[in-house]
């Protein structure tokens, strides 16, 4: 399964695969002016979308990708394009509700499915997307990010650490596709927070190689998450709640 990256904004990433159909189906578009080009640049099609919560940087684009996405061969123009995600983003454009335990089936040889997992803390509704196979993908928007986790807009530390620890329990070869390009500062901070572990600092250190180079960092895995994430490594509430209560209020030293 072949995932291109698409930037938007400053660190924000939309995320495309192609369906067994030959449509392409994006994550977040936070911009709909990356997801047009790229479909232009391919000659492709936008078959579906997947939003994991209601941000703008993550839904701003569905009003333009409605109205200049190219659609499938045969299909009228003005067909309403399928975009899944929480019942709070009716208002934004999705127009196929998703819960908690549902399933999306994308077909194909490989028969690949996509299980809907609810996750709060950033936001009350915010979905993760998570597909079987080899290897297991996830969408975990702004829940889980490589070496961190998302700020507690909406919701409790209670809430996202339980979200936090449902997804560890994935396996631990699942490729982590989170939406923000924050590897760099939220490793800068599990330094910090544990300083005295090497696999934090040597993740940290390759980090500031790729970046140095331009390169992203993602997709990260969960087996990378639960050796070097602080938040992964809390040992209960209470730690997660000090870590995250730390990482709020987190600026790293100046470079000397």
């Amino acid at each position: 399964m072949k995932i291109d990256a698409l930037d938007a904004f400053s660190d924000n990433i939309i995320w495309a695969f192609r369906e067994p159909s030959g449509g392409v189906v994006v994550v977040d578009p936070g911009d709909a002016a990356p997801v047009l080009a790229y479909l232009h640049d391919q000659g492709l099609w936008l078959e579906a979308v997947w939003i994991t919560h209601h941000h703008q940087d993550h839904v701003g684009g569905l009003e333009g990708l409605q109205a200049q996405a190219p659609r499938g061969p045969g299909r009228d123009p003005l067909d309403p394009i399928r975009v899944y995600g929480p019942s709070a983003c009716v208002l934004h454009g999705v127009n196929r509700v998703l819960e908690d335990g549902d399933e999306l089936a994308l077909g194909g040889p490989e028969g690949r499915t996509a299980q809907i997992l609810a996750v709060p803390g950033h936001t009350q509704d915010h979905l993760a997307y998570f597909l079987d196979g080899a290897p297991p993908v996830l969408f975990s928007g702004d829940t889980l990010f490589a070496g961190g986790c998302g700020r507690l807009l909406e919701g409790t530390a209670e809430q996202m650490f339980e979200s936090l620890t449902r997804l560890a329990c994935l396996p631990p070869t699942t490729e982590v596709y989170c939406a923000h390009e924050y590897t760099l500062s939220n490793l800068r901070f599990a330094a910090h927070a544990f300083p005295q572990h090497s696999a934090i600092a040597q993740r940290l250190q390759k980090v500031i190689d790729l970046r140095s180079k331009g390169q992203r960092t993602l997709p990260s895995t969960l087996r990378h998450e639960r050796e070097t994430n602080p938040f992964l490594l809390a040992p209960d509430l209470e730690g997660f709640r000090r870590l995250r209560r730390d990482k709020d209020s987190f600026r790293p030293p100046a470079p000397t």
